[in-house]
């Protein structure tokens, strides 16, 4: 299932030409994990989620005031981490056509806070009874493989 959540290039997501940071990439993908765990009703998962690895490719420039939209997709779920992936489009705006503006996948893996070192735990059952339903691939049943 591909969430979808719609924003804007701001001011402070820009240059001084008015062309978008790399690093807003990362603003809109984790908006749109918030929406989407908030939609689902998963309470605490930020603080026990870290991400583990984040890779992006950018494909064409986003500019001040330029609406955006944001797609993201649980592309696999293991025992303890998830692997998503993004892409995040330009919206048709002054003359250029919707373009796709940056493409990509990070992970993120739940820990147990209470363990010194923050280990890898198992999801907890009930949202990794949600999670089943978000995925877009294969669930992983054994041991977490690496993503």
């Amino acid at each position: 299932m591909t969430f979808s959540l719609s924003g804007r290039v701001e001011w402070v997501d820009t240059d001084a030409a008015g062309i978008y940071h790399n690093s807003t990439v990362v603003r809109f993908v984790e908006s749109a994990e918030a929406a989407l765990v908030r939609e689902c009703g998963l309470d605490g998962y930020f603080p026990v989620a870290p991400r583990v690895r984040y890779e992006v490719d950018f494909h064409a420039p986003l500019y001040f005031g330029q609406q955006v939209t944001t797609d993201l997709d649980i592309a696999h779920l293991g025992l303890s981490s998830m692997r998503f992936e993004f892409a995040i489009w330009g919206e048709a705006f002054e003359g250029r056509d919707r373009a796709l503006a940056a493409k990509g996948s990070y992970v993120t893996v739940h820990i147990d806070r209470d363990v010194s070192g923050a280990v890898a735990a198992p999801w907890p059952a009930q949202w990794r009874e949600v999670l089943l339903g978000l995925v877009t691939a294969p669930v992983e049943t054994g041991q977490d493989a690496r993503v």
